[in-house]
């Protein structure tokens, strides 16, 4: 079977493209890049760069993948995209390269990347995340799996947001968002569970509730109850043992450590008085 190339496409002798690719008119690959099979590569895409991109994912017209970090710090050394399988990369999309050697932007499986997503360098990205239109993720943004990121915001450098969590349109995003929980606004705050994403994902009904039912007395004491945030995870110990319950402590207590932004907090109480 020959590659379905348009005569029009510019590729490097060197670029490996897997036979069962598709590569689109006018669409620009470098000499050291990596496409695997039933990839399809629309018109006018530009992949450059050390880029490793796996089986059947779709990457539209005009997306600019691979190509150097916006970052004054590179010194044109090598690093990396990697992207794993069955993403869909819209319109315009632009992933950069990681900005130090041997360092990579890596990129997971079943993502939906909508027209116009910025992903800066060093970015990672897990596994079946759906980021809506316009939104830039500054340098060594971290997404958890089936989180769900609303359009056109910025979220700022170093920022984690966890497993299924939810941000609103909008937004403004400069401290990490929890797991399971929406958040939106600018000043962003946690306004509730994701309760939308925890159904989806067979959290609510899956063993009869009752890890919805702890996920919902985790969210009360951080947001509802006026504890700190050490008070209420010493009372998190005492809910019933549920691995979303144990990962949402993890990531509570990692966003506290010296090279993380700490959390976004939830709304003002009525006395103005703010929340965990």
């Amino acid at each position: 079977m020959t590659t379905l190339i348009h005569p029009t496409a510019v590729i490097h002798p060197a670029a490996e493209v897997h036979p069962t690719a598709q590569i689109g008119a006018y669409a620009v690959i470098g000499p050291r890049v990596k496409i695997g099979p039933e990839t399809t590569v629309g018109a006018h895409v530009v992949i450059d760069g050390w880029t490793e991109i796996g089986a059947r994912n779709h990457i539209f017209p005009g997306a600019a993948i691979g190509l150097e970090p916006q970052d004054l710090k590179y010194d044109g050394s090598i690093s990396l995209v990697r992207i794993g399988d069955d993403n869909r990369i819209r319109e315009y999309v632009t992933i950069n390269r990681a900005t130090r050697a041997d360092e990579a932007t890596l990129i997971g499986n079943g993502n939906l990347l909508m027209a116009y997503v910025h992903v800066a360098h060093n970015c990672v990205l897990e596994d079946n995340i759906v980021i809506a239109n316009s939104v830039a993720l500054a340098g060594h943004v971290h997404i958890e799996s089936r989180a769900v990121i609303g359009g056109v915001l910025g979220v700022h450098q170093f920022v984690h947001i966890g497993r299924l969590a939810m941000v609103g349109g909008m937004s403004r995003i400069d401290r990490d968002v929890p797991p399971y929980m929406l958040v939106e606004g600018n000043p962003s705050r946690v306004r509730s569970l994701n309760q939308v994403g925890l159904k989806r994902a067979g959290l609510v009904d899956g063993d009869g509730g009752r890890t919805f039912q702890s996920l919902k007395k985790a969210y009360r004491l951080l947001y509802r109850s006026g504890l700190t945030l050490n008070e209420a995870l010493e009372r998190l110990d005492l809910l019933p043992e549920s691995e979303p319950l144990a990962n949402l402590r993890r990531f509570l207590v990692a966003s506290q450590q010296p090279d993380r932004r700490g959390l976004i907090p939830g709304r003002r109480r009525s006395s103005g008085r703010e929340e965990a």
